[in-house]
């Protein structure tokens, strides 16, 4: 083994600190020292692709991607060369094909009809779809909107009909209707025919990741989302965050006013229980690929109408870039992670499969 280790981050945007890169990125370098491996941060560019990956190939066993969503132009070069490391020997944490399958939106509905999901989700990939079957959608009541690449709620809708009682019998809701949107950026209120908003949409739907999560809005989101926050299979620490309490908020980021509070998995043992228990389905729906190294799943509260009980509904998965600021020990975990992965792998010869009955 090389005993190293490269992190590719991304310059700019609101995760970083004062000398360019992610607050959490340098304990885990430390945490790595402190087992006599080395670790450095790479400034990710398409201009210096070919060198960063000829650098990688001959210093590295292993990368750990922590570039945001919307960090980078576009991705598409970024993620052939993790694909090409990834062919080439070195480990993947995450694939890159396992970033996308389980940061992107439509990971949501590749999820419905399960424990976790309802079946009243949908996604859209053109126009043209979205034309159709939203106005349809909106029928069934107040609605969120997602698009994929976005961060911090930009770009997540609450999509209110307004005067709904007037469409109560129609099959789908007239381009006229007039709607109340609210974005989960910063709990902002714009009103918007049907049609002015689906054009504004488009803007969503445009390049290679274009697309629009389409889910019911629930309610008792005002009593907090709660994020898991995962290292591969092991649910190491909660989030519960509690929007602002103003009119019409409904945003868990934190620049929307909405409260932290951080838990041990201990405190919310039905949650942990689930999660461990849909991690098969999870992973046998979204590609088969490992497990991202930290990724986190978001859920909200909502009421079985069967039973009158608490149920967690899944709202989204992240698993491009997900901080630990709060909580820098974990890098410890995340680095023992890591070396008992690449200790497995080295174990093993690949030329020959294993025995399968």
């Amino acid at each position: 083994m090389k005993k190293h280790v490269v992190i590719f981050e991304a310059r700019g945007g609101s995760d970083k600190g004062k000398y360019g890169f992610r607050k959490d990125s340098k304990p885990i370098i430390d945490s790595f020292k402190n087992r006599g491996w080395s670790a450095e941060i790479i400034f990710y560019t398409d201009a210096d692709r070919g060198e960063i990956y000829r650098h990688t190939m001959e210093k590295a066993d292993a990368y750990i991607s922590r570039v945001n969503p919307g960090n980078l132009k576009n991705e598409i070069g970024y993620f052939q060369m993790l694909r090409e490391l990834v062919a080439n020997g070195v480990e993947g944490l995450p694939h890159p094909d396992a970033m996308i399958a389980y940061g992107a939106k439509n990971s949501i509905e590749k999820l419905k009809g399960t424990d976790i999901v309802p079946e009243d989700v949908y996604t859209y990939y053109d126009f043209d779809t979205l034309k159709k079957e939203f106005p349809k959608s909106l029928t069934n009541g107040v609605r969120v909107i997602k698009q994929n690449r976005g961060s911090t709620g930009e770009g997540i809708w609450r999509v209110e009909v307004i005067d709904s009682d007037k469409y109560k019998d129609k099959d789908r809701i007239p381009l006229t209707a007039k709607l109340k949107l609210t974005e989960a950026k910063d709990n902002h209120t714009e009103e918007k025919t049907l049609q002015e908003f689906l054009e504004f949409c488009i803007k969503y739907l445009e390049g290679s990741n274009g697309m629009l999560l389409d889910m019911p809005f629930l309610e008792r989101i005002v009593e907090g989302e709660i994020r898991v926050l995962m290292l591969r299979d092991n649910v190491v620490n909660i989030v519960h965050k509690k929007p602002a309490q103003t009119k019409d908020a409904f945003s868990a980021t934190l620049f929307s006013g909405a409260k932290y509070r951080y838990d041990k998995p201990e405190k919310w043992p039905e949650l942990v229980e689930l999660v461990k228990k849909s991690l098969p389905t999870i992973q046998k729906r979204l590609g088969n690929y490992d497990l991202p190294l930290i990724w986190t799943a978001d859920f909200m509260l909502d009421t079985d109408k069967k039973t009158g009980k608490d149920k967690y509904i899944l709202g989204e998965i992240n698993a491009s870039c997900v901080g630990f600021t709060t909580f820098l020990e974990l890098s410890e975990n995340i680095v023992d992670e890591v070396l008992a992965l690449l200790d497995a792998e080295e174990a093993v010869n690949y030329r020959w499969a294993a025995f399968q009955k």
